[in-house]
Protein backbone atom coordinates (compact mmCIF):
# COMPACT_ATOMS: atom_id res chain seq x y z
CA UNK A 1 0.00 0.00 0.00
CA UNK A 2 2.94 2.76 -0.36
CA UNK A 3 2.09 4.01 -4.26
CA UNK A 4 0.51 7.07 -3.78
CA UNK A 5 -2.54 8.08 -6.14
CA UNK A 6 -3.34 9.48 -8.97
CA UNK A 7 -5.87 11.80 -10.21
CA UNK A 8 -6.86 13.12 -13.56
CA UNK A 9 -10.38 13.93 -13.52
CA UNK A 10 -13.32 15.25 -10.95
CA UNK A 11 -14.98 12.54 -9.52
CA UNK A 12 -18.48 11.29 -10.07
CA UNK A 13 -21.24 10.23 -7.30
CA UNK A 14 -21.46 6.61 -7.22
CA UNK A 15 -23.57 3.64 -5.90
CA UNK A 16 -22.87 0.96 -3.43
CA UNK A 17 -23.10 -1.36 -6.17
CA UNK A 18 -19.72 0.50 -7.52
CA UNK A 19 -16.91 -0.15 -4.81
CA UNK A 20 -14.98 -1.70 -6.91
CA UNK A 21 -15.23 0.28 -9.58
CA UNK A 22 -13.51 2.89 -7.01
CA UNK A 23 -10.87 1.26 -5.81
CA UNK A 24 -9.95 -0.12 -9.65
CA UNK A 25 -10.54 3.59 -10.75
CA UNK A 26 -8.12 4.78 -7.98
CA UNK A 27 -5.48 2.38 -9.02
CA UNK A 28 -5.70 3.06 -12.75
CA UNK A 29 -5.42 6.92 -12.19
CA UNK A 30 -2.06 5.64 -10.26
CA UNK A 31 -0.52 3.96 -12.60
CA UNK A 32 3.39 4.67 -13.82
CA UNK A 33 5.92 2.81 -15.50
CA UNK A 34 8.49 3.24 -13.05
CA UNK A 35 8.92 4.93 -9.54
CA UNK A 36 11.84 6.28 -7.41
CA UNK A 37 12.21 8.32 -4.33
CA UNK A 38 14.31 8.73 -0.93
CA UNK A 39 12.49 8.16 2.32
CA UNK A 40 13.17 9.84 5.78
CA UNK A 41 11.43 7.21 8.53
CA UNK A 42 11.09 8.58 12.01
CA UNK A 43 9.94 5.43 14.12
CA UNK A 44 8.25 6.72 17.51
CA UNK A 45 8.13 3.88 20.10
CA UNK A 46 4.98 3.54 22.96
CA UNK A 47 7.15 5.34 25.09
CA UNK A 48 7.66 8.46 22.54
CA UNK A 49 11.13 8.19 21.72
CA UNK A 50 12.03 8.60 18.36
CA UNK A 51 14.49 7.00 15.72
CA UNK A 52 15.08 7.79 12.16
CA UNK A 53 16.12 5.53 9.26
CA UNK A 54 16.84 6.56 5.37
CA UNK A 55 15.83 3.86 2.47
CA UNK A 56 15.56 4.25 -1.36
CA UNK A 57 12.58 3.06 -2.82
CA UNK A 58 12.65 2.30 -6.64
CA UNK A 59 9.96 0.42 -8.41
CA UNK A 60 8.88 -0.73 -11.92
CA UNK A 61 6.01 -2.17 -13.86
CA UNK A 62 2.59 -2.27 -13.57
CA UNK A 63 0.49 -2.49 -10.25
CA UNK A 64 -0.11 -6.56 -9.12
CA UNK A 65 2.76 -7.55 -11.45
CA UNK A 66 5.82 -5.20 -10.56
CA UNK A 67 9.22 -5.43 -9.06
CA UNK A 68 10.45 -3.17 -6.13
CA UNK A 69 13.55 -2.75 -4.13
CA UNK A 70 13.74 -1.21 -1.05
CA UNK A 71 17.57 -0.13 0.23
CA UNK A 72 18.27 1.17 3.97
CA UNK A 73 21.00 4.11 3.70
CA UNK A 74 21.15 4.82 7.38
CA UNK A 75 21.57 4.67 10.38
CA UNK A 76 25.06 2.91 9.86
CA UNK A 77 23.79 -0.41 11.87
CA UNK A 78 21.16 -0.79 8.60
CA UNK A 79 22.70 -0.10 5.88
CA UNK A 80 22.88 -1.80 2.88
CA UNK A 81 20.07 -3.74 3.81
CA UNK A 82 17.77 -4.38 1.28
CA UNK A 83 13.95 -6.05 0.32
CA UNK A 84 13.87 -7.37 -3.13
CA UNK A 85 9.88 -7.91 -3.97
CA UNK A 86 8.67 -9.19 -7.01
CA UNK A 87 4.63 -9.18 -7.47
CA UNK A 88 2.26 -11.55 -8.75
CA UNK A 89 -0.89 -10.78 -10.28
CA UNK A 90 -2.03 -14.71 -9.00
CA UNK A 91 -0.16 -15.76 -6.25
CA UNK A 92 1.40 -14.11 -3.25
CA UNK A 93 4.34 -12.21 -3.95
CA UNK A 94 8.28 -13.30 -4.02
CA UNK A 95 10.69 -11.51 -1.13
CA UNK A 96 14.14 -11.87 -0.77
CA UNK A 97 16.42 -9.79 1.84
CA UNK A 98 20.09 -9.12 1.62
CA UNK A 99 22.03 -8.81 4.76
CA UNK A 100 25.56 -7.31 4.20
CA UNK A 101 26.59 -8.16 7.95
CA UNK A 102 26.28 -11.86 7.38
CA UNK A 103 27.04 -11.40 3.46
CA UNK A 104 23.96 -13.41 2.16
CA UNK A 105 20.23 -13.66 1.22
CA UNK A 106 17.44 -15.02 2.33
CA UNK A 107 13.72 -15.68 1.00
CA UNK A 108 11.15 -14.08 3.58
CA UNK A 109 8.21 -17.23 4.09
CA UNK A 110 4.74 -15.86 3.92
CA UNK A 111 4.39 -16.96 7.18
CA UNK A 112 7.12 -14.28 8.16
CA UNK A 113 5.48 -11.58 6.31
CA UNK A 114 3.32 -10.30 9.46
CA UNK A 115 6.66 -9.46 11.14
CA UNK A 116 7.95 -5.87 11.21
CA UNK A 117 10.63 -4.95 8.80
CA UNK A 118 14.05 -3.90 10.72
CA UNK A 119 11.99 -2.01 13.50
CA UNK A 120 9.68 0.05 11.11
CA UNK A 121 6.20 -0.45 12.19
CA UNK A 122 5.58 -1.57 8.49
CA UNK A 123 5.43 -5.38 8.19
CA UNK A 124 6.85 -7.62 5.00
CA UNK A 125 3.34 -8.27 3.83
CA UNK A 126 2.49 -4.27 3.92
CA UNK A 127 5.14 -3.28 1.39
CA UNK A 128 3.74 -5.75 -0.94
CA UNK A 129 1.54 -3.66 -4.04
CA UNK A 130 -1.62 -5.21 -3.90
CA UNK A 131 -3.70 -5.29 -7.17
CA UNK A 132 -7.36 -4.67 -7.22
CA UNK A 133 -8.06 -8.04 -8.22
CA UNK A 134 -6.42 -9.27 -4.75
CA UNK A 135 -9.89 -8.38 -3.03
CA UNK A 136 -13.69 -7.84 -3.05
CA UNK A 137 -14.94 -4.76 -2.47
CA UNK A 138 -18.55 -3.37 -0.63
CA UNK A 139 -19.33 0.13 -0.53
CA UNK A 140 -20.00 1.43 3.11
CA UNK A 141 -20.81 5.24 2.76
CA UNK A 142 -19.60 8.66 2.52
CA UNK A 143 -17.13 10.31 5.14
CA UNK A 144 -15.50 13.09 6.18
CA UNK A 145 -11.71 12.51 6.81
CA UNK A 146 -9.14 15.22 7.93
CA UNK A 147 -11.56 17.76 5.77
CA UNK A 148 -11.65 15.32 2.41
CA UNK A 149 -14.94 13.73 1.21
CA UNK A 150 -14.03 10.26 1.14
CA UNK A 151 -16.00 6.94 0.02
CA UNK A 152 -15.57 4.56 2.62
CA UNK A 153 -14.98 0.44 1.40
CA UNK A 154 -14.48 -2.57 3.27
CA UNK A 155 -12.14 -4.58 1.62
CA UNK A 156 -11.54 -8.56 1.84
CA UNK A 157 -8.81 -11.20 0.69
CA UNK A 158 -10.46 -13.37 -2.35
CA UNK A 159 -10.39 -17.16 -1.07
CA UNK A 160 -7.01 -18.24 -1.69
CA UNK A 161 -5.14 -14.80 -0.60
CA UNK A 162 -3.19 -15.30 2.19
CA UNK A 163 -3.08 -12.53 4.87
CA UNK A 164 -2.38 -11.14 8.59
CA UNK A 165 -5.43 -9.26 7.93
CA UNK A 166 -9.07 -10.43 7.51
CA UNK A 167 -10.59 -7.48 6.80
CA UNK A 168 -9.64 -3.76 5.72
CA UNK A 169 -11.44 -0.55 5.08
CA UNK A 170 -10.26 2.01 2.72
CA UNK A 171 -11.18 5.95 2.88
CA UNK A 172 -10.73 7.13 -1.15
CA UNK A 173 -11.19 10.71 -1.37
CA UNK A 174 -14.04 11.94 -3.81
CA UNK A 175 -12.59 14.76 -5.29
CA UNK A 176 -9.01 12.74 -6.22
CA UNK A 177 -9.62 9.12 -6.24
CA UNK A 178 -6.34 9.17 -3.55
CA UNK A 179 -6.22 7.04 -0.74
CA UNK A 180 -6.62 8.89 2.38
CA UNK A 181 -6.68 6.05 5.14
CA UNK A 182 -6.64 1.91 5.12
CA UNK A 183 -7.48 0.59 8.20
CA UNK A 184 -6.68 -3.19 9.09
CA UNK A 185 -8.38 -5.63 11.07
CA UNK A 186 -7.30 -9.49 12.33
CA UNK A 187 -11.33 -10.44 13.04
CA UNK A 188 -12.53 -7.33 15.37
CA UNK A 189 -9.24 -6.23 16.45
CA UNK A 190 -7.49 -2.97 14.53
CA UNK A 191 -3.94 -4.16 14.03
CA UNK A 192 -2.59 -1.21 11.73
CA UNK A 193 -4.14 2.27 9.94
CA UNK A 194 -1.76 3.85 7.04
CA UNK A 195 -2.76 7.13 6.81
CA UNK A 196 -1.91 9.49 3.13
CA UNK A 197 -0.82 12.57 3.88
CA UNK A 198 0.65 16.10 2.72
CA UNK A 199 -1.08 15.73 -1.10
CA UNK A 200 0.90 17.07 -4.16
CA UNK A 201 0.80 16.92 -8.00
CA UNK A 202 4.03 14.94 -9.26
CA UNK A 203 4.21 15.05 -13.04
CA UNK A 204 0.70 15.26 -13.18
CA UNK A 205 0.17 13.07 -10.39
CA UNK A 206 -1.34 13.30 -6.94
CA UNK A 207 0.69 12.09 -4.36
CA UNK A 208 1.19 11.23 -0.60
CA UNK A 209 4.44 12.90 0.32
CA UNK A 210 3.88 11.54 4.19
CA UNK A 211 2.57 8.28 5.01
CA UNK A 212 1.96 7.58 8.34
CA UNK A 213 1.66 3.69 9.80
CA UNK A 214 0.65 3.04 13.15
CA UNK A 215 0.72 -0.11 14.71
CA UNK A 216 -1.73 -0.54 17.71
CA UNK A 217 -0.56 -3.72 19.10
CA UNK A 218 2.91 -2.05 19.68
CA UNK A 219 0.62 1.43 20.21
CA UNK A 220 4.02 2.74 18.05
CA UNK A 221 4.30 4.76 14.45
CA UNK A 222 6.22 5.20 11.11
CA UNK A 223 6.40 8.53 9.41
CA UNK A 224 7.59 8.30 6.16
CA UNK A 225 8.48 11.01 4.38
CA UNK A 226 9.16 10.98 0.43
CA UNK A 227 11.57 12.94 -0.97
CA UNK A 228 13.17 13.47 -4.28
CA UNK A 229 9.89 11.90 -5.52
CA UNK A 230 10.02 10.61 -9.45
CA UNK A 231 7.83 8.83 -12.31
CA UNK A 232 8.76 7.06 -15.36
CA UNK A 233 11.95 6.78 -14.83
CA UNK A 234 14.21 4.88 -16.68
CA UNK A 235 14.86 1.19 -14.85
CA UNK A 236 15.58 -1.97 -16.45
CA UNK A 237 14.40 -5.55 -15.40
CA UNK A 238 17.87 -6.48 -14.31
CA UNK A 239 18.13 -3.75 -11.56
CA UNK A 240 15.28 -6.21 -9.84
CA UNK A 241 17.09 -9.59 -9.57
CA UNK A 242 18.66 -11.50 -6.09
CA UNK A 243 21.92 -10.65 -7.49
CA UNK A 244 21.56 -7.18 -8.01
CA UNK A 245 20.04 -6.84 -4.50
CA UNK A 246 23.69 -7.76 -3.64
CA UNK A 247 25.03 -4.49 -5.05
CA UNK A 248 25.11 -1.55 -2.42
Amino acid sequence: MLIPCAVLAAATTVTAQDARQVVAEAQARSTTKSQRYEGRLQVVDAGGKTSEKRWTYTRLGSHGASKTIIRFTGPAEVKGVALLIVNFPDRASDQWMWTPAINRERRIATQDRRTRFFGTDFSFEDLEERDVDHHTYVMEGEETLEGERCWRIASTPRPGRRSQYTRSTLWIRQSTYSFAQVENFNGSTLVRRLRYRDMASVQGIWSARTLEMHDFTRNSRTILTLESLTYDVPLRDDQFTVQALQRS
